[in-house]
């Protein structure tokens, strides 16, 4: 097996490649191109532009791709492993692909299950940090958050998703203070604690969804927070009403970038949560590195 590689995370907006000896980073490749950005029949030669040095200085390194490119709009649609998920049926389903380069490549596939509410609900991308989170830090039951554009409420049991449920409050937050009344003539924003715990505060009475954003609005208007500050109100009513769908358990992570972890830290303790922060790049890398371990280096 080479001990140089590549990892790339290739979601909806971006597309981060990693160069690794064994497990160690020793390159970064960071572009927004995300699948958004991306014609269909354009990922190969969009994926070799990015390579190309590496390529060139290393030669055709094993690659092994996670996230929406795996996605019916992606450069190949793999299909969903369903629940109960762990690293070996990652590994199994993983897609070969053909590409430009020559050297072996995968996609590794997304997963889906029925979530704590009965629905239908499916990943792509945060499947590989669990994979990693359980590497990292092993026990025989994981309770996850992986907040982002769709949030995460991951259990696992003995290394395997066995269920989750995906809350949409990265792309709610986007979607209301750039495209509703909420954010309409604003001021620049401004991080503000107190504005943010306030939102939180307010998620915690349990008032109906549309009712509980309008205050974004009507707080404003009534002086309890600054214009500068609307952004952050939002940011905790939104969080807020999220975490407080998670069930008190001693042990939860939270998976993702330090800025982001803060703030579910932040709002935790308000729904009598404590949440451990992992790195969520540490995660995908060593959730990557672990399914490699059982893949081969050419294609069977």
């Amino acid at each position: 097996m080479s001990r140089y590689w590549i990892a790339i995370d290739w979601g909806t907006t971006n597309f981060r490649a990693f160069l690794l000896d064994k497990q160690d980073v020793i390159a970064r490749s960071f572009h927004d191109c995300g699948l958004l950005f991306v014609e269909k029949n354009a990922f190969a030669t969009t994926s070799l532009r990015h390579l190309a040095q590496w390529l060139q200085d290393y030669g055709a390194l094993p690659v092994l791709m996670a996230g929406m490119v795996g996605s019916r709009q992606g450069w190949q649609e793999v299909p969903y492993v369903t629940t109960p998920a762990s690293t070996a049926s990652l590994a199994a389903k993983a897609f070969p692909l053909v590409t430009p380069w020559g050297g072996a490549t995968w996609i590794i596939p997304g997963v889906s299950c029925v979530s704590a509410f009965g629905l239908p609900d499916v990943m792509r991308g945060e499947e590989v940090q669990l994979m990693g989170l359980n590497a990292l830090h092993p026990a025989a039951r994981h309770a996850v958050i992986l907040p982002g554009t769709h949030s995460k409420h991951v259990f696992m049991r003995q290394g395997a998703i066995t269920h989750f449920s995906t809350f949409m409050t990265g792309e709610l937050f986007s979607v209301l203070s750039e495209h509703s009344l909420l954010g309409r003539d604003l001021p620049p924003q401004h991080e503000d604690r107190l504005s943010f715990l306030a939102g939180v505060e307010s998620a915690e009475q349990s008032a109906p969804f549309s009712h509980l954003i309008f205050s974004a609005r009507t707080r404003r208007l009534a002086g309890d927070i600054a214009p500068e500050h609307v952004h952050s109100y939002l940011s905790g009513l939104l969080i807020g009403y999220e975490l407080a769908a998670m069930p008190g358990t001693d042990d939860i992570w939270v998976v993702g970038s330090p800025s982001l972890t803060a703030r579910y830290q932040l709002a935790a303790p308000a729904f009598h949560l404590t949440l451990h922060a992992a790195d969520g790049d540490a995660c995908f890398l060593r959730g990557m590195a672990a399914i490699r371990a059982l893949l081969r280096d050419t294609h069977p």
